[in-house]
């Protein structure tokens, strides 16, 4: 009976690579997004919104997350999430409540828990949500000018119901 060996050789550059390229599985860091669940017309004005908007925010390229839709966009990593259709939120009720506008479209400023902030346009027929993860912050109200066109193209002014 005859054995063989088998040697498989693998260059030191080569096997780095490959342990590297192995704890770093894009399936394990998937962004998500939960989904607004709109009615049918915020649903249609957001759909026009997806059209239009940049493939670059800020300088980052758009990369949407998990689960796809037309109602959420993101760009980078980590990401800036924008979520189309969302509820209004309790603290557009405030009177104290920060606001920043942006190339013309007023937002509502909540610096969340975790140091990031999410901004949520007023004043149009439908909700838009931007968070920015508090790795961007820095950037401060940079990535909503490149939102500013987009959303007045497609989300008309008044009150979103």
């Amino acid at each position: 009976m005859s054995r063989r060996r088998r040697r498989c050789l693998v260059s030191a550059p080569a096997l780095a690579l490959l342990i590297a390229s192995a704890g770093c599985s894009s399936a394990d860091e998937e962004v998500t997004a939960t989904v607004p669940t709109p009615d049918s017309k915020v649903t249609e004005l957001c759909r026009n919104l997806d059209k239009r908007l940049p493939e670059k925010v800020d300088g980052l390229a758009r990369v949407d997350p998990a689960p796809k839709s037309e109602l959420t966009a993101g760009w980078g990593d980590p990401a800036i999430i924008l979520r189309c259709g969302v509820a209004k939120p309790p603290k557009m009720n405030d009177p104290e409540a920060d606001g920043v506008t942006a190339d013309g479209v007023n937002w509502l400023l909540e610096e969340r828990d975790d140091g990031s902030f999410r901004f949520t346009s007023t004043l149009r027929q439908a909700y838009v949500e931007v968070t920015v993860p508090e790795e961007r912050a820095g950037s401060g109200v940079s990535p909503l000018t490149d939102f500013a066109a987009p959303v007045k193209k497609t989300i008309p002014e008044g009150i979103a119901p």
